[in-house]
């Protein structure tokens, strides 16, 4: 089985990328059907600081072509506690906002701990114990963006395969401490590419772009992989997302 590689951006209302990756003239209003027209894929990640209606999310399907997929960052709420295990309202009030109205657009949520958070076996398992498999018949797929050196653990990799949860493959040179955790834990992959410069026309040269086509291929042999330029130079992720594109077709 090989699965489908997807690959995108975070958010898509950037204004230094008007004249650069979207056309000068193009309404706001037009940026998202844009951008889905160029990309496979967007990491949504307003909602990791607030909710959105349910005509927001109908809006958002219907602005997208067919076989687009959004990835969806989780709420801070669920992820940034002392005690993960009683997040379970907060998930609810996270999942109940409408997300679902994406239907089969619907890709990975992603939850995002801070690098203060560490391993903690019975608490992460008691937060695992509250992610549904679907919600309102739309399955869900959860990843799990962890930022501190104690997840990095064969204990850790195992908890997250037990629940069907894949490891974020996060890369950031300016974060060298954070973990970049590679295991096989689900049946999809998650990767958050941070590392593009502003001084490469692609955000990355050819020949790195290259290495991540190798890689997202390796992975795609499990199964579906969502990849994501994010931050780095912000301005250039866009184009990097384009490359990387052009070169898996």
């Amino acid at each position: 089985m090989t699965g489908t590689i997807r690959v995108g951006i975070g958010g898509w209302t950037y204004e230094p990328w008007r004249g650069v990756f979207y056309p000068d003239k193009l309404s706001q209003k037009k940026e998202l059907e844009y951008a889905s027209s160029k990309l496979t894929s967007i990491e949504i990640n307003g909602t990791y600081y607030s909710g959105f209606k349910p005509e927001t999310w109908m809006k958002w399907h219907d602005e997208t072509p067919e076989g687009f997929v959004f990835a969806v960052k989780a709420s801070r709420f669920c992820t940034n506690r002392k005690i993960l295990a009683e997040g379970g309202e907060s998930i609810g009030r996270f999942l109940d906002q409408g997300l679902t109205a994406l239907g089969d657009k619907l890709g990975p949520i992603n939850w995002q701990f801070m690098a203060t958070k560490k391993f903690d076996p019975v608490d992460f398992e008691g937060f695992l114990k509250l992610l549904p498999k679907e919600k309102d018949g739309v399955r869900l797929r959860h990843a799990l963006e962890v930022r501190s050196g104690t997840f990095d653990t064969p204990q850790f990799y195992d908890l997250a395969a037990k629940y069907g949860a894949a490891i974020v493959y996060a890369v950031d040179e300016e974060a060298p401490e954070w973990p970049r955790i590679d295991q096989p834990t689900a049946d999809f992959r998650y990767a958050r590419l941070m590392s593009s410069r502003e001084d490469e026309p692609t955000g990355m040269t050819s020949a790195e772009l290259d290495g991540i086509v190798k890689q997202t291929r390796d992975w795609a042999k499990g199964g579906d992989v969502f990849a994501y330029f994010i931050a780095g130079a912000k301005v250039r992720n866009p184009a990097a997302a384009q490359a990387l594109i052009a070169k898996l077709t």
